[in-house]
């Protein structure tokens, strides 16, 4: 329910719209943030720092202080094991992976990077930390992941990964911030640095297969056998992003009938469908991005994609199209709780709260614990590393889950796993994500259910973000008695940054945007559309009301 939806939606990018990729390189070093501007400081959101480097919101400068600034955290928290990088494949990551490797190794850190320069998936970097860390107390690695996710071809990303393998929860972003931005006030004076030359030849950069090790051990969360025997017939769309050249050794190695539509690597992205505001964006989760794919709907049993650090999924069936995301989280959770036999029986589901309350009614039938948090797939990450949760999932096609013995696969997202995971289901019960989808809400009703963006500014997200219940003077919710105002998340007690209304057959989410001037409004009915469009408009009223 965004405002406008851009002519060139859902068309090839036109030339005028691509970066001018020399031009972003040039700014990224000769560009320098003012620390005085706040646009301008390091800033970790829900997922890392990002930004652009004509912005001067990511430029070398805010790379060598973020880097020396995990340097430091890993010296203050006793972290002296190996650290492993990788990168996506937007522009700015090529040389903000220089700028950090000269950091890194200048502080005399033992540095794990892709054997022949390959790209690597978020997940793939989780993995490679959790297995290193198994069975260890001390030595333990950590990560560090160079990307913007599904951003726009011109934005940079930068994210760390503790010795748990899953995002950096907030006292350590805030840790590391605080340090990067005095580094960044004092001109880099306290930054350890050598040449990137010296740096990439130093004994301490040791090459690490990632490709191959993730590759490898994907039959551990998988059922390869059933995809295979049944003969699904499956093709993926990597988008152009950093899991471009994983898709056919997992083909190769297990024996699958997976066609990979495209291995273009471009960092104008120039194949993409243009995203709805007429935004160049690798969302596997938007049907304008994922037109290429939607094409093909017909061609295949099941089709995925991946964003651009492949920790998101996007899946097309043959019954459906594109499904949404909450609707495919929301079967991969009936599908997983009765077909992983050795998960423990205590082993609970993780959902964010604008996550679809199908998810809740899933969990309820299958007798399992949900746990219900904040926004942000941190929240997951221990759980995940010590099996109280199966699953965690966000809203954005964004999810994680155990391997078949039930011990930790990843605990960041993972969107090649649960792609593939749509030809296995596929493959056991005969039937698509879609048609399983239909099933569910057959038995558990259908949800229907839209985002709004709207504008704020920095005075009025701070008011929404710290919104109380008390403050709501409505009693109803499109025509229901309002049952519960959350200001803090069910599962952990955890402030949520903004508030959720929960009526008998619907609800809504209100935030302020961690990245841009709007706050978002999440809304579900189980009701119909009109519902669902009656509670959006009356949320929008009480949140302006609000924040007047």
């Amino acid at each position: 329910m965004n405002a406008k939806v851009d002519k060139q939606a859902g068309k090839i990018a036109l030339e005028s719209m691509l970066v001018d990729v020399q031009k972003l390189l040039d700014a990224y070093t000769d560009l320098r943030p003012d620390p005085a501007e706040v646009s301008q400081r390091v800033a970790f959101g829900t997922s890392g720092h990002r930004g652009s480097s004509f912005d001067r919101s990511f430029n070398e400068w805010h790379v060598l202080a973020i880097t020396q600034g995990i340097c430091d955290y890993r010296r203050h928290k006793g972290i002296d094991g190996p650290l492993f990088i990788g990168i996506d494949t937007h522009a700015l990551s090529r040389p903000a992976f220089e700028s950090a490797l000269e950091v890194l190794v200048a502080n005399d850190v033992q540095v794990m990077v892709s054997a022949g320069d390959e790209f690597t998936p978020t997940p793939a970097i989780s993995h490679a930390i959790i297995v290193y860390n198994r069975g260890r107390k001390d030595g333990l690695a950590d990560g560090i992941v160079i990307t913007p996710s599904h951003n726009p071809p011109d934005n940079g990303g930068f994210k760390y990964n503790p010795p748990n393998g899953g995002p950096a929860e907030t006292d350590v972003t805030g840790w590391i911030q605080q340090r990067a931005n005095e580094l960044l006030s004092n001109q880099l004076s306290g930054v350890k640095r050598m040449s990137f030359a010296q740096a990439r030849h130093s004994s301490r950069v040791h090459e690490h297969d990632y490709l191959t090790h993730y590759v490898e051990d994907l039959k551990n969360i998988i059922d390869f056998d059933v995809i295979r025997h049944a003969g699904v017939h499956m093709a993926v769309d990597p988008l152009g992003g950093a899991g471009v050249h994983y898709w056919q050794p997992i083909a190769q190695r297990y024996g699958i009938d997976l066609t990979v539509v495209s291995q273009t690597v471009d960092p104008t992205f120039r194949f993409m469908t243009v995203d709805w505001d007429g935004k160049i964006r690798m969302d596997p989760s938007s049907p304008y991005a994922m037109q290429r794919l939607i094409g093909l709907r017909d061609q295949y049993d099941v089709a995925f994609a991946c964003d651009t650090d492949h920790d998101r999924h996007g899946v097309v069936a043959r019954s459906c199209g594109l499904m949404l995301p909450n609707n495919y989280l929301s079967v991969m959770v009936d599908y997983l709780y009765r077909h992983r036999p050795q998960w423990s029986d205590k082993a609970g589901v993780g959902k964010t709260v604008v996550s679809s309350s199908l998810i809740d009614r899933v969990a309820q039938r299958l007798g399992r614990t949900l746990y219900e948090v904040p926004v942000g797939f941190k929240w997951f990450a221990d759980g995940l590393f010590e099996g109280s949760l199966g699953f965690g999932c966000e809203e954005s096609a964004g999810a994680s889950m155990l391997r078949h013995n039930g011990c930790v696969w990843t605990t960041d997202k993972d969107g090649i796993v649960p792609a593939l995971l749509s030809a296995e289901m596929t493959a056991r019960t005969g039937k698509d994500p879609g048609q399983l989808f239909a099933e569910l809400t057959d038995a558990l009703g259908k949800p229907y259910s839209s985002r709004i963006d709207a504008p704020a500014n920095a005075q009025q997200k701070a008011k929404l973000s710290k919104l109380s219940p008390q403050q709501l003077q409505s009693q109803q919710l499109a025509g229901e008695k309002i049952e519960l105002v959350l200001d803090r998340a069910p599962g952990n007690h955890a402030a949520i940054g903004g508030i959720k209304v929960i009526a008998a057959n619907g609800w809504f989410a209100a935030r302020p945007s961690g990245t841009e001037e709007i706050y978002k409004i999440y809304g579900e009915s189980f009701t119909s559309e009109a519902h669902l469009q009656a509670i959006l408009q009356e949320a929008q009223k009480i949140v302006d009301a609000a924040l007047i």
